[in-house]
């Protein structure tokens, strides 16, 4: 039966600008890239199709198409990370740095948000807003590995997603309870993305009627005299 927007698959895919690939959900071929890092989860991904979970020009591709079907698709950049806006391209005085800037390197600024330095001249620091494939046209191998239709499955999906982790989670009669691990609340990535991991539990998944974040503090030990 052909995919359609509101299904969950498992995907594999790798993308690449020209020959050079930048996203890959194999751990060999990102270390053949150059790109692997140990934090990392590899295999492929849960997502809802329709719901932007990859590019857009990849995400349309996968609407009609069958479980076992793997193709290619080029993504110019409008369904990709857009074209390049010269006015997210901007300076700044050097002494606003905390750090010494170097090209090259990431950089948060409060009015902007993150950006790339990309060129430092006498007190001036020229940083880039745009994302870095902002205005490439990208390549995507893909396969459908198959349908996910277990609820708990689907939502183990959108945690590893969002929060670019594994958690211990359980359902049982509608009521999600999803242990987090310690320092969680330390995680700038799940503070930033818990709350669409709710909003699409909800919204994606029928049988969830409740969700429940469970959090365990032990007593430290003492240290001997």
């Amino acid at each position: 039966m052909a995919i359609k927007e509101g299904d969950f698959i498992k995907l594999s895919y790798s993308g690449s600008v020209g020959e050079n690939i930048f996203d890959t959900t194999d751990a060999a071929e990102a270390k053949s890239a150059g790109i692997h890092s140990p934090e990392a989860i590899y295999g492929p991904v849960t997502i809802c199709v329709g719901q932007k979970h990859v590019i857009l020009g990849l995400d349309e591709e996968l609407v009609g198409k069958n479980v076992g079907d793997s193709g290619d698709v080029v993504v110019t950049p409008e369904k990709a990370f857009g074209d390049r806006d010269p006015k997210r391209i901007q300076s700044f005085p050097k002494s606003q740095f905390k750090e010494k800037p170097v090209r090259g390197k990431s950089v948060k600024m409060d009015e902007m948000g993150e950006g790339t330095v990309i060129d430092v001249i006498g007190s001036k620091v020229i940083v880039d807003f745009n994302p870095p494939l902002a205005g490439q046209t990208l390549s995507y191998h893909y396969t459908i590995e198959e349908e996910v239709t277990d609820p708990l499955e689907q939502l183990k999906g959108l945690v590893r997603l969002y929060a670019g982790r594994e958690m211990e989670i359980a359902l049982v009669d509608g009521k999600v309870s999803i242990t987090l691990p310690p320092g969680i609340n330390y995680d700038r990535r799940w503070l930033l993305w818990r709350g669409r991991i709710i909003h699409e539990g909800f919204e994606l998944i029928r049988d969830i009627s409740e969700i429940i974040f469970v959090e365990t503090f032990r007593r430290p030990e003492k240290k001997e005299e």
